[in-house]
C-alpha cells in the first residue's frame, strides 16, 4: 500500500452531533430558572417524549447507556455469580455492566450476514450446554445460573429479537435489550428496545441524537420502571429524611442535558433522513468497487443508519485493515474499525465464549465510515474517493 498524501481540507469526522434546533433556548431556560440538576421539567419531558416515540409505557433517563444496561440487569434480577449471555461483537459497555453486577458474561458469536447475535448458536448453547432445573437455567460447564440475555443491536441493525425473546421465555431468562445504537430503529414495525423486559438507549455525542452524555431505560412493566427510578436516585426511601434500604446509584440525568435531548428528539426524523441519503451514496459507490462489501440490509428493519460500515474482501488480514484505517485518517477521513471482539480482551479472558467464529472475522475486515447527519455532500465525496484510492492499493 502506498504512503498517503497529507490532507488538504478539513478533517471529515466519523460522527459529530448536529446542534441546529432548540438546544440553546432550552438550556438557557434551565439556566435562567435555576433548574440544572437531576430534577426539572425537561427530564420529565424527555422521558415522556422518548417513551412516546419508542412506543414504551415507561422511560427513565440516566447518565449514560452503560448505566442504563447496569440498572437494567439489576431490576431484571441478575445477581452476583449469575451468567448473562451477551454479543461478542460490540463495544465493551454491556460486558462491563455485567461485571458491575458481579455476574459473568458468556459471549455469543455474530451472524456473518447481519453481524448481529447469532440466535441459532444461542439456541444451541441453551440446548446443548445448559439444564433447566428448579433453580433456573444452569450452565453445566460452570455450574452457574444463566439469568439473562443482552442482545446488542449494533450499527442501527437488528438482532433476531423475536426469536431471542422466545428462547428466553422457554428457559426463564430475562432480556435486557442493548439498543444504545438503535434509537429510531424499528423491527417488524416495533421500536427496538421494547421487545424485552427492559431496553436501553444511549445519547452519547456520537449517537443519532445526543445529550452530550446520557441514556434511557424503557420498559412496559410499571414495577420495573419504578425500581429503575428508585435505584438511579440513590435508593431514597423518604423525600425528606436520608433513609436508604438498598444500594443506590447516582445515575439520574440532569435537567440541562435532558433539555438538549428534548431538542434533539424534535429533529430525529431529519437526522435519519440525512443519514439515509449518505448511506445510499456509500451503497452505490461500494457496489461498484472491487474489494469492498456494502453494509447489510435486513428485511422488516427500518434502520437509523447510525454508522455505515463496510467489509474489506474476505481473507484480508488484520494488519491490512489497520493499514487502511491509518491511511484514511492520514488523508483526513475519520474512519474507525469495529470494536475488538470482547471475549479475547484481558478482563474477560476467563469468561466462556461459545463457538466464536464470525465475530473475529468481521472485526478483522470491518471499518466504519463518516456517517454524521451534519456531513456535507463534499465530505461524502471525499470519503468515497479516498476509500477507492486506498483500497485499490491493497495487495
Amino acid at each position: 500500500m502506498s504512503s498517503p498524501s497529507l490532507p488538504s481540507a478539513k478533517f471529515v469526522p466519523l460522527s459529530e452531533p448536529v446542534i441546529a434546533g432548540n438546544e440553546w433556548a432550552y438550556v438557557k431556560e434551565c439556566l435562567d430558572t435555576g433548574w440544572v440538576s437531576s430534577v426539572g421539567a425537561f427530564v420529565d419531558r424527555f422521558e415522556k417524549a422518548t417513551a412516546d416515540y419508542a412506543g414504551a409505557a415507561h422511560a427513565v433517563a440516566v447518565v449514560n447507556g452503560t448505566a442504563a444496561i447496569h440498572v437494567g440487569l439489576l431490576v431484571a434480577g441478575v445477581e452476583p455469580g449469575d451468567e448473562v449471555i451477551v454479543s461478542d461483537l460490540t463495544f465493551a459497555a454491556p460486558a462491563n455492566a455485567i461485571r458491575y453486577a458481579s455476574a459473568f458474561p458468556v459471549f455469543m458469536d455474530a451472524r456473518p450476514d447481519t453481524w448481529q447475535m447469532d440466535a441459532a448458536k444461542l439456541e444451541r448453547f441453551l440446548t446443548s450446554e445448559c439444564d433447566r432445573t428448579a433453580s433456573g437455567c444452569i450452565n453445566r460447564r460452570s455450574g452457574r445460573r444463566v439469568k439473562a440475555i443482552v442482545p446488542v443491536h449494533i450499527l442501527g441493525l437488528a438482532c433476531e429479537i423475536d426469536r431471542i425473546v422466545a428462547l428466553a421465555g422457554d428457559y426463564g431468562l430475562a432480556v435486557i435489550e442493548d439498543a444504545t445504537e438503535a434509537v429510531g430503529v424499528r423491527y417488524q414495525g416495533k421500536h427496538l428496545g421494547t421487545f424485552g423486559d427492559v431496553g436501553t438507549f444511549s445519547f452519547n455525542g456520537n449517537k443519532v441524537i445526543t445529550t452530550g452524555g446520557g441514556g434511557m431505560v424503557v420498559t412496559n412493566d410499571a414495577a420495573l420502571a419504578a425500581r429503575v427510578r428508585y435505584l438511579t436516585t440513590q435508593a431514597k426511601d423518604d423525600p425528606i429524611e436520608y433513609v436508604h434500604h438498598a444500594i443506590g446509584y447516582n445515575y439520574r440525568l440532569t435537567n440541562v442535558l435532558a433539555a438538549i435531548g428534548v431538542a434533539q428528539l424534535e429533529q430525529l426524523g431529519g437526522f435519519i433522513a440525512r443519514k439515509r441519503d449518505i448511506a445510499a451514496r456509500y451503497d452505490a459507490a461500494i457496489a461498484g468497487a472491487a474489494g469492498l462489501t456494502p453494509m447489510p440490509r435486513q428485511s422488516g428493519v427500518v434502520t437509523n443508519h447510525w454508522l455505515y460500515t463496510t467489509l474489506l474482501r474476505p481473507g484480508t488480514s488484520l494488519e491490512s485493515r489497520k493499514a487502511v484505517v491509518k491511511q484514511m485518517n492520514a488523508l483526513g477521513i475519520g474512519v474507525r474499525p469495529l470494536w475488538h471482539t470482547i471475549h479475547d480482551l484481558p478482563p474477560f479472558a476467563d469468561c466462556q465464549a461459545f463457538e466464536i467464529e464470525h465475530s473475529v472475522a468481521l472485526y478483522h475486515r470491518a471499518m466504519s465510515l463518516p456517517s454524521g447527519a451534519g456531513l456535507s455532500d463534499d465530505d461524502v465525496s471525499r470519503t468515497i474517493a479516498a476509500l477507492g484510492d486506498v483500497v485499490s492499493g491493497l495487495r
